[in-house]
């Protein structure tokens, strides 16, 4: 049984996943607007809003999800199915650019990855009984980690941690805390996280290092990273990841977070109630955030639990302010944009990642310079939206505002046909 669907948490998500693919498909990554740009370590900016937004979001979706606590073995079967096949989402990004195919090369490969694209898509969206969504989740899973230690050159250097992955871990987690414990206990679940990440971190120096310290690379969530992900981690970090294993533990408080307000909203008390605490808890989080910001910088790639209480309060404001204008005054003008993005998270967070590196991968040669080539995404930017302004970031901008508009004339054809893409 499902409660009816909280709109606002609906425009909520869709306001999130818009921003995330504009954020992620600039035209030119070297002309962007500084605060669609993640903060360069310590720091946040409204990019570095996104990621645990949308932890958040989730966490306040899995009351509404699962409004009566029913716990038996295949709930815990529909939860680890779902989380697992989250984790194999993810990990098809990481591996989509290596994929070899008989040899095959430029476009040939490119169909040949989207095929396979299609059929991972279909085995882990696609709706199907209980049983088989495990056993595919499962066997896809096998195969990632067979390909990634198998020592097969082309993807023994595939990263392994990402955002999907993140989000699937910490959906397993808070699902079976909501389940199995109180509110209290998840609680002091979420401090206790916070409080002694807060220590490790500060107080444990990285194996051969004489002090603690939280610079990139050399802190011991980097260390963890560099021992256990050694070879699949981030190439742009290369030495850690920004979806580590340390960093991920505090990332589960953001979930409870939201799993806690979520369990407000789906209470008994009057709307208006809620509303109101929501926005003073909100205002505390962001305080307690800039507080402890002193001693523990609010930092996105550390996940640090400065940026974990000052994140969610943000998270909880924005909630509390789109719960008062459109489920208590019924304000929804201007939401459907945003609802037809919220309802789909899923086959947007899948495709907009795949779409741009095809595009990259189709290359021809370049008109203004023939013995050069270019691929598809460059030419499309260069060529058609890039000479029309004058300020390049600007025309960076409306190129991912394009990408974005491109998405929604989609997403409002799916909403149209009610159809919906679910993991």
């Amino acid at each position: 049984m499902t409660k009816e669907r909280l709109i606002s948490l609906d425009v909520f998500r869709g306001l999130t996943i818009l921003l995330m693919t504009i954020v992620n498909n600039p035209g030119s990554w070297a002309t962007v607007y500084p605060p669609l740009l993640h903060s360069e370590w310590h720091g946040c900016t409204p990019t570095d809003l996104v990621f645990p937004f949308f932890i958040f979001i989730m966490g306040v979706a899995i009351s509404f999800a699962m409004p009566t606590k029913s716990y038996d073995s295949e709930t815990f079967n529909k939860i680890l199915t779902r989380s697992l096949r989250m984790f194999c989402l993810g990990v098809f990004f990481n591996f989509f650019g290596n994929i070899q195919l008989f040899g095959l090369e430029g476009i040939p490969l490119v169909i040949g990855r989207l095929f396979i694209t299609a059929l991972i898509g279909y085995a882990l969206m696609g709706n199907f009984n209980s049983k088989l969504k495990t056993y595919l989740a499962v066997s896809i899973f096998a195969v990632y980690l067979i390909l990634a230690y198998s020592g097969i050159e082309a993807y023994q250097n595939v990263r392994l941690p990402g955002v999907l992955q993140r989000i699937g871990i910490i959906y397993f987690i808070a699902s079976l805390l909501y389940l199995k414990t109180t509110q209290k206990t998840q609680l002091l679940f979420a401090i206790g996280i916070l409080l002694g990440y807060w220590a490790v971190m500060t107080l444990v120096p990285a194996p051969g290092l004489e002090i603690t310290n939280l610079e990139k690379g050399t802190n011991l969530a980097a260390w963890v990273d560099s021992v256990v992900l050694k070879g699949h981690m981030w190439a742009v970090t290369n030495t850690w990841d920004p979806e580590g294993i340390l960093s991920t533990i505090p990332s589960i408080a953001t979930g409870i977070i939201g799993l806690l307000i979520g369990q407000l909203l789906n209470s008994s008390s009057l709307k208006i109630e809620k509303a109101k605490k929501m926005a003073i808890i909100g205002v505390v989080l962001i305080c307690l955030g800039l507080a402890w910001n002193i001693v523990f910088p609010i930092n996105k790639a550390l996940w640090t639990s400065s940026y974990v209480v000052y994140t969610a309060g943000l998270a909880t404001i924005t909630l509390a302010i789109l719960y008062y204008c459109i489920d208590i005054a019924n304000y929804k003008k201007g939401t459907k944009l945003f609802l037809i993005w919220g309802v789909n998270p899923m086959i947007v967070f899948f495709l907009s990642e795949i779409i741009p590196q095809a595009f990259v991968m189709i290359t021809f040669p370049n008109p203004k310079i023939p013995a050069e080539q270019i691929n598809l995404l460059d030419y499309l930017y260069s060529f058609g939206v890039q000479p029309f302004f004058s300020n390049p970031m600007t025309a960076s901008l409306v190129f991912a505002l394009i990408y974005v508009a491109l998405w929604s004339i989609l997403l409002g054809y799916f909403y149209k046909k009610k159809m919906y893409f679910k993991v």
